[in-house]
């Protein structure tokens, strides 16, 4: 075997032979893709998408999207917010559909959860054994406290209280009453 020297002042073109693979080369195009209608084109896209959002947001919460969101006439009662004139008797606060949750308890509503599970607590006749920890984020429960109610909601395993639950529906049963022992 012949071991070639190299010349390295030496320049010598490179000849490509027959067997060599060729290698595809594509031709660059100086010509710019930011073009007047590419640009018209995305602001126009843009433009329509915007207004777009803004529409349906509009829709939703203006009087026209609430008539077309299909809420019947005997659900006029129920509400997410206790008005200024007060809690009443018989008040329905919450969802409407009572099935919606599977777990329901009456007794006199307190704030105050158990080492930061709960931010109100459903106090009832039995002892602290009893007692219902609950949060809400569809209801305010500070307008409820010292009240007798009865409330529909899904329970969750709490750290530290035995019984912890999210409230989405709530009845007023009575008003000012004295906490249960």
């Amino acid at each position: 075997m012949e071991i070639k020297t190299i010349d390295l002042d030496r320049m010598d073109p490179v000849i490509s032979k027959a067997d060599d693979p060729q290698v595809y080369q594509p031709k660059i195009i100086n010509k710019s893709m930011i073009t007047k209608p590419n640009i018209v084109t995305a602001i126009i896209f843009v433009f329509v998408a915007v207004i777009g959002f803004y529409t349906g947001a509009t829709l939703k919460t203006s009087a026209f999207g609430k008539s077309a969101g299909g809420t019947s006439g005997d659900l006029k009662n129920i509400q997410a917010e206790v008005p200024l004139s007060g809690v009443k008797v018989g008040d329905i606060y919450g969802s409407a559909d009572e099935k919606a949750f599977n777990t329901t308890a009456t007794g006199v509503l307190d704030k105050g959860g158990l080492n930061g599970e709960g931010t109100h607590k459903l106090v009832r006749p039995g002892g602290p054994s009893q007692t219902v920890y609950m949060t809400s984020s569809v209801i305010d429960l500070d307008i409820l406290v010292g009240h007798q109610i009865t409330v529909w909601g899904e329970t969750f395993k709490g750290q530290k209280a035995s019984w912890l639950m999210d409230v989405g529906r709530v009845k007023v049963e009575n008003l000012n009453m004295p906490l249960p022992k």
